[in-house]
């Protein structure tokens, strides 16, 4: 899968005599800009977040476990998180989605539990894009206002804000109480399949059937509800989220949400008109023009009427939800539309082709992707003892030429917490993990709230099951709630082993987002010591990354178990573009500032290293 450097219009330098190649200092910016520091994306759930209550009862109330509110990100909150090193607040579950709660008195119709998963709702699941959760507020009739003076104050103390766009799929219950004008589906034609300017696909002549519950589950865990009747009126029956074209889906069917019509006919191809070739090497400005006086379908105008909706009242960004299941020209559309309002927003889509990788960033104008196929799972299988430090390496070449756009992180709502038995069962293990993760390429890194205080994700809630902390769920996350203390935000309740973790975080993400390093060259030192270093073993991985103004060595230990003992080998390659002289100079770790020395003679570097279990250093020159 990796493509030629050149081909994409990106320089890349080949260290001679190295074998190892170091990514130009746009780090494959389309824009051809170099980043000035690393951005730092912190995922959090409102809903979560600032809930202090512990009862934890599985498929339990808003009343009896608790909700987060927008007013629990007090100042304090907010500028703890800032100190991380965070840039910016994704927040997660903010726009109106399907839940089961009361909300009539405010003009909000009941959601169905036969086709709600949980009992506070999928975040995916989308019923309104023009307000928000309901849930989310201390009086819901301020709710907008509530987020709103949210959005300021993460202004106020130096971050910007990300929220979600599902462009997939919407709630089956979908109704918007602002504009219902512009809901999805008004205007159908629901008796064919398909129509270009539909905004579903339908099963005419087939009412929508609930499907069959599988492995004991029952909507809210059995309890009577006046509508948990195992009916759903829908007539005709639409095509599921998932693309499932029946009218009675399967219980693993993501059967709560319905699909989009992008244009696409129901035989694959495309009803719309497609970008030029070369466009791929075009701006978002003559992408933009492109579309200008193109007849697109219904669906594009509202998913960017929702989009700029957001970009007025403040938002920074969007994180596009399934995007590869969107046709790539509706995102150069989509993106084009949102760059001419903020040149500067953040888009960032959860996409697992890596063969579409590319398109989806130079057509489809997309800032940033996941990296979960190739460099979180090579991570998790390298913790697991599935797999080699040295896969790290062909990951890293392979996607060269659009490192920078690659999205790093070891968690978030849709992974296994760390901590997890199911992943590491131990926080400790994902420090060489988040080492590399933050160092290793110019592109941003992503932390899930939590994560730094070593959140297991142990609880059985409802619908969401332990390993991965509850999106369907009223709950509360007992490290992160910890860390809350009560709502002082100070950590004063956390374990000696929680507050070291943070402490390390700390450490990681704010030298990551200050160095000029990383923003830089990169250049892998693992071949040439795998082959040659006695004591440098499968666990250890080692890389260079430099600028004009700072040379970094980084050295992570994956072994739990075993402290590991080597002369660790700077290539001839990376001193002579170092600038270095034969001699001794003083190296000094970013995290910790222990200090080892690099003996540089007869143009080779060598660092005496002894790195414990799970320990890493970020040393500078």
């Amino acid at each position: 899968m990796k493509r030629s450097a050149l081909s994409m219009g990106f320089c890349i330098a080949l260290l001679s005599g190295s074998g190892v190649q170091a990514a130009s200092a746009t780090g494959g910016s389309a824009a051809g800009v170099v980043p000035r520091h690393k951005e730092v994306i912190y995922q959090v759930f409102p809903r979560l977040f600032g809930n202090t209550n512990t009862t934890n009862k599985p498929w339990g109330t808003i009343e009896e476990n608790g909700v987060g509110k927008f007013n629990d990100f007090t100042d304090r909150a907010l500028q703890e998180i800032r100190n991380l090193g965070v840039t910016y607040i994704w927040y997660t579950g903010v726009p109106h989605h399907a839940l089961i709660g009361d909300y009539t008195t405010y003009g909000i119709a009941n959601d169905d539990p036969d086709v709600v998963k949980g009992r506070a709702g999928s975040p995916y699941a989308v019923k309104d894009y023009y307000n928000v959760n309901p849930d989310l507020a201390v009086d819901p009739t301020k709710r907008l206002d509530e987020f709103k003076a949210l959005i300021a104050r993460t202004h106020k103390n130096g971050m910007k804000v990300i929220i979600d766009i599902v462009p997939n799929h919407v709630a089956r219950s979908y109704r918007s109480t602002v504009f219902p004008a512009r809901d999805f589906g008004r205007n159908d034609d629901t008796s064919v399949e398909y129509k270009r300017d539909n905004n579903f696909y339908y099963i005419p002549g087939k009412p929508f059937e609930v499907p069959e519950f599988k492995n004991g589950y029952l909507p809210l865990g059995g309890e009577r509800h006046p509508l948990s009747d195992g009916k759903f009126d829908e007539n005709p029956a639409k095509w599921t989220g998932n693309g499932t074209r029946f009218a009675r889906p399967d219980f693993y069917d993501w059967y709560e949400t319905v699909k989009i019509n992008y244009g696409i006919r129901p035989d694959g191809t495309k009803d719309f008109p497609e970008l030029p070739a070369g466009f791929d090497r075009k701006s978002y400005k003559e992408h933009f023009a492109f579309w200008k006086n193109k007849d697109v379908p219904d669906s594009w105008k509202k998913f960017r009427d929702i989009a700029l909706y957001w970009l007025s009242m403040g938002v920074d960004g969007f994180r596009y939800d399934m995007a590869e299941m969107v046709p790539v020209e509706f995102w150069s559309y989509m993106n084009s539309s949102i760059k001419m309002k903020n040149p500067n927003a953040f888009l960032v889509a959860e996409v697992y082709n890596p063969k579409e990788y590319r398109s989806y960033i130079s057509k489809g104008k997309m800032d940033y992707l996941y990296d979960k196929v190739e460099l979180y799972d090579t991570l998790k299988n390298i913790i697991q003892g599935r797999g080699l430090t040295d896969h790290i390496v062909g990951i890293q070449n392979g996607l060269a030429d659009i490192e920078h756009h690659m999205l790093h992180f070891l968690e978030n709502h849709d992974e296994q917490r760390i901590a997890s038995p199911e992943f590491a069962g131990s926080a400790a293990k994902g420090k060489p993990m988040m080492v590399v993760s933050a160092t290793i390429s110019t592109s941003p890194t992503m932390l899930y709230y939590g994560q730094e205080v070593g959140e297991a994700g142990s609880l059985n809630s409802g619908f969401g099951t332990h390993s991965r902390t509850t999106i369907f769920d009223y709950a509360g996350v007992p490290n992160h709630q910890r860390w809350m203390n009560g709502g002082k935000f100070d950590g004063g309740a956390l374990t000696t082993d929680e507050k070291e973790l943070r402490d390390f975080y700390k450490r990681l993400l704010n030298f990551s987002t200050s160095s000029s390093a990383l923003t830089g060259k990169y250049a892998e030192i693992q071949t040439v010591n795998r082959k040659d270093t006695k004591g440098y073993d499968r666990n250890i991985f080692s890389f260079v990354r430099w600028s004009g103004k700072q040379k970094l060595v980084v050295i992570s230990n994956f072994d739990a178990k075993t402290t590991s003992r080597f002369n660790l080998t700077i290539p001839a390659s990376i001193i002579k573009a170092w600038g270095l002289k034969n001699g001794s100079y003083t190296l000094k770790d970013a995290l910790y500032g222990t200090t080892a020395t690099l003996k540089v003679a007869k143009g080779v570097g060598t660092v005496d290293v002894s790195v414990k279990p799970l320990e890493s250093f970020i040393y500078i020159l």
